[in-house]
């Protein structure tokens, strides 16, 4: 008899049976505190942390052609890219900076240090997949740092690429000259 009535309720409900949330107006007669607010309970929004057997995060970045693999760890803020220190491997200013630029947003400076790969591209692609990797390496070690550099859009990756040239034009969208005789 039990049985009849789920298999009649189930069938009143459709196939998708939804579990009800209710808020304290409609059940103001267990004692709710304030009108509006759900009882349902929200789970641990925060990922685990994703660590390895050495204490380290591990991201790929990735920007036009280039593709960086990106190790992160407690330190004292040293970068190494492709074995080289990256004052060596990023000689220009503007490219140390943007690789900086995940620890600043998340308040990690000197925290962390990183040890990448950079293969394909040029320097500025490189640049851009290692900042890319940090970020997502950073996200990874430390979950509640994703909403900062989220919104900065560092986790974004940078789809953008070469164009490629097109038959009967000089470039990609550069035609000949032309000629009036």
């Amino acid at each position: 008899m039990a049985e009849e009535e789920k298999a009649t309720e189930a069938e009143g409900q459709g196939a998708e049976a939804q579990p009800e949330t209710r808020t304290l107006t409609d059940l103001a007669d267990l004692g709710g505190t304030a009108a509006g607010e759900t009882l349902v309970a929200e789970p641990d929004t925060l990922p685990e942390p994703q660590i390895d057997a050495q204490g380290r995060s591990y991201a790929t970045g990735k920007r036009k052609d280039a593709i960086a693999r990106v190790w992160i760890k407690p330190g004292s803020g040293k970068v190494t890219v492709n074995s080289r220190p990256v004052e060596t491997y990023f000689a220009r200013p503007v490219l140390r900076m943007m690789i900086g630029q995940p620890f600043t947003v998340a308040g990690r400076v000197d925290q962390y240090d990183v040890t990448c790969t950079v293969k394909g591209g040029g320097l500025s692609g490189q640049a851009g997949a290692v900042r890319h990797g940090i970020s997502k390496a950073l996200t990874l070690y430390e979950p509640a740092l994703r909403k900062p550099l989220k919104a900065v859009g560092f986790l974004t990756r940078d789809s953008r690429v070469v164009e490629r040239k097109k038959y009967g034009r000089h470039k990609a969208r550069r035609s000949h000259q032309f000629s009036k005789r």
